[in-house]
């Protein structure tokens, strides 16, 4: 049923928590697929080098890191795990990725770490909800 499973992570709780249920999915179905896509927004060219350069270190070591969280928290499942790190819109992005994979669901926490918040899910989780190509599993 769901052979292809994306879990979009930012570091937050919800992302971790969002993990747990992905990886339990995942050993419940026997899934084929396993993707971890970390998404993060832009960064404004107009910071200038060497300004830019750093955010962009501090953005991947970021975005590592989150990854590295996610996968010691998924441990082991009945697949291969693959990471993506995108860059720009999280939404989108995430959109874009499952659309790119054809995954049968999308796992993501219901808040992020994003400074924008909607009164019960955060922005990122209302718009991939609204847009998603598949399933959507919202985790609080």
């Amino acid at each position: 049923m769901f052979d292809k499973i994306l879990l979009a992570v930012d570091g937050s709780d919800h992302a971790l928590h969002a993990a747990r249920k992905a990886a339990e999915l995942a050993r419940a179905m026997n899934s084929k697929d396993f993707r971890i896509v970390v998404a993060y927004d832009f960064i404004p060219p107009y910071l200038g080098e060497p300004n830019m350069q750093s955010a962009i270190n501090a953005r991947m070591d970021d975005a590592n890191a989150f990854v590295q969280k996610a996968m010691e928290t998924i441990g082991q499942i009945p697949c291969e795990i693959h990471t993506e790190l995108i860059e720009g819109s999280p939404a989108e992005a995430i959109i874009k990725a499952a659309n790119s994979f054809k995954c049968d669901v999308i796992v993501m926490g219901s808040r992020g770490l994003g400074t924008l918040a909607g009164l019960l899910l955060g922005s990122t989780s209302q718009k991939v909800v609204a847009h998603a190509p598949c399933p959507v599993l919202i985790v609080r």
